[in-house]
């Protein structure tokens, strides 16, 4: 095992007792974004939303994760979504299967939740502030994506300028929060590199936007598609529990 370099050595010393929120959904990219803040050495308060969401299995794998990585604390909110819908993940639209990388790309598609990243990172916020926390991570990601547009960088930008005026602890400027977005310009492929190398176990994660009663992944979804293709531009072996066979 490699020797860490003493800068990186220090960081993490600095950072050891710093409380960090890390929005975890039990899905790959928040699970190594989690792994990328512990190994940056912050105490890491995991924060859960179940929002009426299709795919409720993530909220088993947000757990399964949790416990596999260690976390300080980890929040489970109730909020209900379904009641505005609007989305193939909160209501009864059905969820897109088979589509190619282009048509992923050329318009938001309709699993794509209102406000929802605004809405988890509010809370993310509330909490960061109580905990007197400077930092919260999120695993947004602007390259092998779904066209959503609360995960590009110019979203978090804006948020971040909001953050700073939203809070009594940053009006008494007792809080220079930071939004960290480790895989923003980064591939599925590299991301599963990157947490490969971090230990993450990625059978315990799910991706799957319409999964079986059981976790079973249909392979069919964006978020299916997109996480085979990482997994085989990575040249790691996909551990992913599919409903049937795929190619």
């Amino acid at each position: 095992m490699a020797t860490p370099s003493p800068a990186v050595t220090k960081t993490q010393s600095q950072n050891r007792s710093k409380p960090a929120v890390v929005l975890l959904s039990g899905g790959l990219d928040s699970a190594v974004t989690l792994a990328i803040a512990r190994r940056d050495g912050y105490a890491v308060y995991a924060l859960t939303f179940c929002y009426g969401q299709r795919h409720a299995w993530e909220l088993k794998a947000a757990e399964c994760v949790a416990q596999s990585c260690g976390v300080a604390r980890r929040q489970v909110v109730n909020i209900d979504l379904t009641a505005f819908g609007g989305s193939a993940l909160t209501s009864d639209i059905p969820v897109p299967k088979g589509r190619d990388l282009a048509a992923m790309s050329k318009e938001i598609p309709v699993t794509y939740v209102p406000a929802r990243n605004t809405i988890f990172l509010s809370f993310a916020l509330a909490w960061a502030e109580v905990l007197g926390s400077n930092d919260i991570f999120l695993g947004v990601n602007a390259l092998d994506y779904s066209g959503y547009p609360d995960c590009r960088p110019e979203y978090i930008e804006a948020f971040a300028r909001l953050a700073k005026l939203a809070t009594r602890a940053g009006v008494e400027a007792r809080q220079k929060l930071s939004i960290h977005t480790p895989l923003i310009r980064m591939t599925k492929a590299e991301i599963i590199r990157a947490g490969a190398e971090l230990g993450v176990d990625f059978s315990l994660t799910s991706s799957c936007y319409d999964p079986s009663s059981e976790g079973l992944a249909c392979g069919e979804c964006d978020a299916c598609l997109l996480r085979r293709k990482g997994f085989h531009e990575a040249g790691i072996a996909d551990p992913t529990r599919y409903r049937q066979m795929v190619r």
